[in-house]
């Protein structure tokens, strides 16, 4: 009897186990994972994919709390990835992931397509199609620096920066990449008196209150707008483009090739769809409006014709 019943409780849990790991793989089949940034151009790219994807195929998309771009990445593209789909930029996977700076890029070969090679070959993860903006680097003064200096160009720093300190964020003074400050300021032959780490999130407030005066922007900002910030030139081209793209993890299309067979096309419909001045007015409705990110992009779809409700 003593056998009988063991037996019985033995088969029990193993029809649980069976049932359990049945729930468990059909969620992972038709739930995509994605994370919002930590700022509020990635976050709002996230919920475009929610958006669209739950509007065109039977899939759900999960946006996770917030965690940052490199870290996506990290996630996107390690043995057991808990990211699915992130957004990204050509000249940020060029310079910090393929660790090269636009003089690799062979002559009559586009920026985003030599990454597009490299990152599947190096990373096996899937760049689809540029989204429209180009979210570079640019150096930004207050009105009234620009209006006391003639500033126009970042050349036009090079003879006063002695008598000015840069301010930004802790990322932009890293030596790891190809594309900030101190290569920046080597290419123009500039030394500034100062230059000054802040919290991303102080950093408008800072320059606009004087603490510094010059700063590191980025083009499609929402904050630009909000400071009246003089953008100037890149005369010298030194910042590459940094084009948005969407990152797929390794074999994605393959895991959802059943639940979404056309999953692929349903994303690639964002392809060339968000300019730059898109993504600037979306910023701005986010951070000084202070909407919500997913409501911002909900709408913007709607706008488009992209979603139907």
């Amino acid at each position: 009897m003593k056998k009988k019943l063991l037996s019985i409780a033995l088969a029990t849990m193993l029809l649980l186990s069976i049932v359990a790991m049945a729930g468990c793989a059909k969620k992972a089949d038709t739930e995509l994972t994605l994370y919002e940034g930590d700022y509020s151009e990635v976050t709002i790219a996230h919920y475009l994919v929610k958006y669209l994807v739950e509007d065109q195929t039977d899939l759900t998309v999960n946006v996770k709390d917030q965690m940052s771009l490199t870290n996506q990445f990290k996630e996107a593209t390690s043995d057991d990835p808990s990211c699915d789909i992130l957004l990204n930029y050509d000249g940020t996977l060029l310079s910090q992931w393929l660790q090269q700076d636009v003089t690799a890029v062979p002559e009559g070969t586009s920026l985003y397509d030599y990454v597009k090679e490299n990152i599947k070959a190096q990373f096996g993860a899937d760049l689809l199609g540029k989204v429209g903006l180009n979210n570079t680097y640019a150096i930004a003064v207050m009105p009234e620096t620009a209006e006391k200096y003639s500033l126009a160009t970042c050349s036009d720093l090079t003879a006063i920066a002695p008598e000015l300190t840069f301010g930004a964020e802790a990322n932009f003074f890293t030596e790891e990449f190809t594309d900030r400050y101190w290569s920046f300021v080597e290419a123009y032959g500039m030394e500034f008196a100062n230059y000054a780490s802040i919290d991303i999130n102080l950093k408008y407030t800072a320059i606009a209150n004087g603490n510094f005066d010059v700063t590191e922007v980025y083009t499609t900002d929402g904050l630009n707008r909000k400071y009246n910030l003089v953008i100037l030139t890149d005369d010298m081209n030194f910042f590459p483009e940094y084009n948005g793209v969407y990152v797929a993890r390794e074999g994605l299309f393959e895991d959802f090739s059943k639940a979404a067979p056309n999953l692929r096309e349903v994303l690639d419909l964002l392809t060339g769809q968000i300019s730059s001045a898109d993504m600037s007015g979306m910023t701005y409705a986010v951070d000084v409006e202070e909407k919500s990110p997913a409501d911002v992009a909900h709408d913007f779809l709607l706008t488009k014709g992209l979603i139907k409700s």
